[in-house]
């Protein structure tokens, strides 16, 4: 099966994501204690989907960055460590299925949608609360996590944010959204 041409960087995109994203890693070493940028970029020149995964959260200002390595599945593990919700990833309901349910003043996308687009998952609240304890994210802004089945079929969806220095989980109608609320994304390479 043939690559789709669109998902491809350029070797100049690359280069420079590249770039990017080690002068982010350096700069963050609390993130990822232990790991090194080598065996990080030798994993991801082995990955062009997963490069272009990161364009895709780096371009919609998510700042992705290391945060874990994973030694079961020999995965590293990438977040979105911009300090507020992805600038490029806001106002959207939660799913596709709350967006056709929305009657009028519909939002350009859903954050389910977008993130399978990128060839990310949303985070869940455990992963969003593991990105807590590396710094304040989200004292502004609010993020969209995975929403547990049970409560997606009952019309609801949840977010999380910082504030008060405490992290609180909340819930809203799935087809809501707001200019301060988007979702931050993680990408296993």
């Amino acid at each position: 099966m043939a690559k789709d041409k669109k998902n491809q960087l350029s070797p100049e995109q690359r280069v420079e994501l590249l770039k990017t994203l080690q002068t982010r890693f350096e700069k963050n070493m609390e993130r990822h204690k232990g790991l090194t940028w080598e065996s990080i970029e030798d994993r991801l020149s082995k990955n062009s989907d997963k490069i272009w995964s990161l364009y895709e959260m780096e371009q919609t200002g998510g700042e992705p960055d290391v945060v874990d390595y994973d030694k079961k599945t020999n995965m590293y593990i990438f977040y979105d460590c911009a300090a507020e919700s992805p600038k490029g990833r806001r106002s959207l309901c939660y799913d596709r299925h709350a967006l056709q349910a929305r009657k009028e003043h519909k939002p350009k996308n859903s954050a389910v949608d977008i993130a399978e687009a990128m060839g990310i998952e949303l985070l869940t609240e455990e992963q969003y609360r593991t990105l807590q304890k590396l710094g304040e994210f989200d004292t502004k802004t609010s993020s969209w996590v995975k929403t547990p089945a049970g409560i997606r079929k009952l019309g609801g969806a949840v977010f999380c944010d910082r504030r008060y220095d405490h992290v609180f989980l909340y819930h809203n109608g799935a087809q809501s959204y707001y200019a301060s609320r988007g979702f931050r994304g993680c990408l296993s390479v």
